[in-house]
């Protein structure tokens, strides 16, 4: 009989949902309700003494979660139910989603910020929902393209991604042509931290308008004047680009993200521009959607990569240099 490989726990960090509370607006003093409990425009922020906790979870297929070995709170098998998911905008216009999660056996309600969240910064509460939707209990780490994205093939020509198939020969930068080992595809909702990001065409040399996840990482090399920083090969999450003219987030309805998995972490061509493959790896594996992760637990069992190493720019360096200074657009004005 055929083994069935089950898919790795999660483990996130959690806050009491009381530790995320409203310091100006409407709700003022509540802490992180349901959806009909908050009003769009308050202001929250996180407890300065508020500590994560570890909460390992186990995803079944039928979209149930169970507590999982390992976790600070409640005791294995413990069902855990998401009821709410708020979209909230930092200082920085980063975009942040916070599922609430309840702890059905204690009952306890705990807050899952997708991503990084800082004590004493204010939070601005943009929508809430009651169906949390087809989101994972992870941000989406992964790399992923979207349909209609034209990849460079190994003898040159474009393909879309959703017609590439494993086995493919892809174009990679520093490895030459190099055989496709898989293909994987989740649909999500694009709001949020799951809306991708658009590079307008010609704003990177991109032939045309690339479309990816928030964190797909963009190979960027600038000599002399034009380095940022003392590095000439830089990594940058697409999020940071994001300028609201260039570079924007494509928000409403869903999308189809495409990931791509090749033997190695590679550097391949996506609209006429270098951009990064998926990484796999003990990191990464178990905070990808989990379409996605079973897929490649099921068909890769063995596969880790190493990081393609470069240095990455945060949106700091960004802006300290200037984005102008790495969009072409601004060359041919």
């Amino acid at each position: 009989m055929p083994q069935t490989t089950s898919p790795p726990p999660q483990a996130v960090h959690v806050f009491d949902a009381d530790e995320i509370w409203v310091t100006s607006g409407a709700n003022h003093g509540d802490g992180l309700g349901l959806a009909d409990e908050t009003e769009a425009g308050d202001i929250y922020q996180l407890e300065p003494n508020a500590r994560p906790r570890r909460l390992s979870l186990i995803s079944a297929q039928n979209g149930q979660h169970q507590i999982a070995p390992g976790s600070r709170i409640g005791a294995p098998g413990d069902e855990i139910r998401l009821i709410a998911r708020h979209v909230m905008m930092a200082p920085d216009g980063d975009m942040v989603d916070i599922l609430l999660i309840e702890h059905l056996a204690a009952p306890a309600i705990y807050a899952l910020p997708l991503s990084p969240i800082a004590a004493r910064t204010d939070y601005t509460l943009l929508e809430s929902h009651e169906d949390p939707g087809e989101v994972q209990l992870s941000d989406l780490v992964c790399v992923a393209f979207t349909t209609g994205t034209m990849i460079t093939m190994a003898g040159g020509a474009q393909r879309p991604i959703e017609a590439l198939r494993p086995g493919d020969r892809i174009l990679t930068r520093d490895s030459g042509p190099q055989a496709l080992q898989l293909v994987a595809k989740a649909t999500l909702r694009a709001i949020g931290s799951f809306a991708p990001v658009v590079i307008s065409a010609g704003t990177l040399g991109n032939d045309g308008d690339l479309v990816v996840s928030p964190h797909h990482r963009i190979f960027l090399y600038r000599r002399g004047e034009d380095r940022l920083g003392d590095a000439s090969e830089i990594l940058v999450q697409a999020k940071h680009l994001v300028d609201g003219e260039n570079v924007w987030r494509r928000e409403g309805g869903y999308v189809d993200y495409y990931a791509l998995v090749f033997s190695r972490h590679e550097i391949i061509y996506a609209e006429g521009i270098p951009c990064e493959s998926l990484l796999i790896s003990e990191a990464t594996l178990p905070l990808l959607p989990q379409d996605l992760r079973s897929e490649i637990t099921a068909r890769l069992p063995n596969l880790r990569h190493r990081p393609h190493f470069s240095t990455e720019a945060t949106r700091e360096i960004l802006e300290q240099f200037g984005r102008k200074r790495i969009f072409r657009k601004h060359d041919q004005d």
